[in-house]
């Protein structure tokens, strides 16, 4: 019996081992950086410091600017592409002519690396010769405005994004047993009591699961927002993920860059606790 309780670790040590050098050595010395003040442009030698870079996060208003703004992108955008997969899923779920080409349809966004995405949106976005305007016809200065800045980017993430939480939840909809359906038909409930009473309840779990990637994903969200404004106008559009990479790479303020990315680390790390809390109670 200890010679089967222990063969498992023979086989994940390997893996395990790998992930603490790519992932845990890494991790520790950015934290270790945190605790230092280090700078390129700074002629004094690294010097230990404590919790002093975190003590100026806490007074940093660009710090809490950016953490509002990340934090409206990801509860607009997700929330946005939570009930538009669902519906989507929704749709799908039957059999249909054509079912299989609509499949790849919704799926083109999610394939489109999210670069070239950005780069696409960019041009839509443009208040003079942009296709939006011009169907919308009206003349919204979509990036160029901080009032509308953030939007776009949301805009532009939902529809790429949209996608993969489609596909999520078709997977769900998928394992919800199809006697469920029938016995509900026979005792005449109708669509919208299947769907609070059967098809909600059972889809939960996948509904968390998705919630937990897009919401993760979109915290850490950089390429698509600084392919498309860079964090402007007047920083409106700035993120965590972008302050970090202008302290670290721009400033050259590697302390206090350090600092900043264990804070969207322990963001993250709380925010994915907290779903499979959730996720844990649910299937109990």
């Amino acid at each position: 019996m200890r010679t089967e309780r222990e063969q498992p670790w023979r086989y994940l040590a390997p893996a395990a081992l790998l992930l603490g050098i790519v992932t845990v050595y890494p991790l520790a010395h950015v934290v270790w950086l945190s605790l230092e003040r280090r700078s390129l442009l700074d002629p004094a030698p690294p010097s230990f410091t404590g919790l002093d870079n975190y003590a100026r996060l806490a007074a940093d208003e660009r710090f809490w600017n950016a953490l509002g703004n990340t934090a409206y992108f990801v509860a607009v955008s997700v929330s946005l592409e939570l009930v538009l997969g669902l519906a989507f899923a929704l749709a799908l779920q039957r059999p249909f002519r054509g079912r299989a080409a609509l499949y790849g349809i919704i799926l083109l966004p999610w394939a489109v690396p999210t670069a070239v995405s950005a780069r696409m949106w960019e041009w839509m976005f443009e208040p003079d010769i942009g296709v939006l305007n011009y169907v919308l016809g009206a003349q919204v200065n979509w990036l160029g405005s901080p009032a509308w800045a953030l939007n776009a980017a949301v805009l532009m993430d939902v529809w790429k994004s949209t996608p993969f939480v489609a596909l999520l939840l078709i997977a769900g909809l998928q394992s919800i047993p199809q006697d469920l359906y029938r016995a509900a038909a026979v005792d005449g409930a109708s669509r919208w009591t299947v769907l609070r009473r059967i098809t909600l309840p059972l889809l939960a779990p996948m509904i968390l699961v998705a919630l937990l990637f897009r919401t993760i994903d979109a915290f850490r969200v950089f390429d698509a927002i600084y392919v498309l404004t860079g964090g402007g106008p007047a920083d409106s559009t700035e993120t965590l993920s972008i302050y970090t990479y202008k302290m670290l790479f721009q400033s050259l303020e590697f302390g206090y860059g350090s600092a900043l990315a264990v804070s969207v680390f322990a963001c993250v790390a709380l925010i994915a606790g907290a779903y499979v809390f959730l996720l844990r109670r649910i299937l109990q």
